[in-house]
């Protein structure tokens, strides 16, 4: 069996690609697997990381909101996309995959749409509860088109070979051990609170989440790890934790650019506050963890909004919206959770039975059907 996977541009669209990979692997250990992602995206060092082999191509997203600097962003988008078809066409015939699966990204555009061309049986996989428009866009030419719920069919075409299959996680999401983990985090008794924006970081939640840790000084009833994201979001965090006399490497604090153990810190957790890309949404459930959703106003269609509202919806989440996010509010709405065990029971009790432990099963199931097709 060979297969070709796509997706990339954060860690939302690499990570189930990786886990897809994974479960195929186990499945067939003599599939050949090659991985086509972005030039210069976070996906050169995840994928190879993971032990892949991986070929790059030049592309960049449209931008939506209308300017003279935009305007010239998207006329090289239009460029990239016709040579990013064209190194992708090649880089197709000289693999001739069995299968090109895709996990969403700028780059899987392209990728499929050239997969389609030559006939090979392209499988598109969207975890985001409201599909993006690069899923709508190859949703009639995919053979299968894989779905984190029911919910999401509304948005696509009737006519699409929608399956819902739930989202694929990495190892180590399915049997969390919250002792161990936090012996070997080394953590105490107090509550954990788990702090993160993604794989890229957000500004407004970090900086948020650092008022929070000033008054936490005061106090010292919560522990916390926070993941700010790489470069400027780091170091942006640290400035504003010196001000406020906060140490970003204490007991109770420790400040991380990237969180690269993500299971084990999110077994530790009691409470988690993050924004809700789709597979941190899929990781909360499989963990049976409570969280506080603070969604990001800046993506796509508002989606993550979407994605937040299925869990707060089910009493598994608080959702505070960016334009009400505060200090304060962050504040007193992490001490009224984490420091209260019924609402951490109620709110984690319902996050599990928002989980879909055999997804990689279903996903596998519908590629092994393809492929023996």
């Amino acid at each position: 069996m060979r297969v070709l996977m796509t997706g990339g541009g954060t860690a939302g669209h690499i990570n189930p690609a990786l886990a897809i990979a994974a479960k195929i692997k186990q499945e067939r250990p003599d599939a050949e697997i090659l991985f086509v992602g972005a030039k210069g995206r976070m996906e050169t060092t995840l994928v190879p990381a993971a032990g892949y082999d991986l070929k790059t191509v030049t592309v960049a997203g449209f931008q939506r909101r209308l300017s003279l600097k935009n305007v010239g962003r998207n006329v090289a988008a239009a460029v990239h996309a016709v040579t990013a078809g064209m190194e992708a066409a090649r880089i197709l015939r000289n693999f001739k995959p069995d299968i090109a699966i895709g996990t969403g990204g700028y780059v899987c555009g392209p990728v499929l749409r050239q997969a389609a061309k030559q006939g090979i049986p392209v499988v598109v996989h969207e975890s985001n509860a409201y599909p993006g428009v690069t899923v709508k866009m190859l949703a009639k030419h995919a053979a299968a088109v894989l779905l984190p719920a029911e919910s999401a069919k509304q948005y696509l075409p009737k006519e699409a070979n929608l399956i819902v299959t739930g989202n694929p996680l990495r190892q180590g999401f399915s049997s969390p051990d919250r002792a161990a983990s936090r012996k070997e985090l080394g953590v105490d008794d107090r509550p954990l609170v788990l702090c993160f924006g993604g794989s890229l970081g957000a500004r407004r939640l970090n900086e948020a989440v650092a008022g929070v840790l000033r008054e936490n000084a005061k106090e010292q009833r919560l522990q916390f790890i926070v993941g700010t994201g790489r470069g400027e979001n780091y170091q942006h965090t640290l400035a504003l934790l010196q001000e406020y006399g906060v140490q970003p490497d204490g007991v109770q604090v420790r400040v991380r650019d990237y969180i690269d153990d993500m299971s084990r810190c999110m077994a530790a957790a009691d409470l988690v506050v993050s924004r809700c890309g789709a597979m941190t949404l899929s990781e909360l459930p499989a963990m049976g963890k409570p969280a506080i959703l603070v969604p990001s106003p800046y993506v796509a269609e508002n989606h993550q909004f979407y994605n937040a509202k299925a869990l707060a919806d089910r009493g598994a989440a608080v959702c505070i919206e960016e334009k009400d996010l505060t200090d304060a509010r962050l504040w007193d709405t992490i001490k009224a959770t984490a420091l209260d065990p019924d609402a951490l029971a109620r709110m984690g009790a319902a996050a599990g039975e928002a989980a879909v432990p055999d997804a990689c099963d279903r996903i596998w199931a519908v590629i092994r059907d393809l492929c023996n097709a």
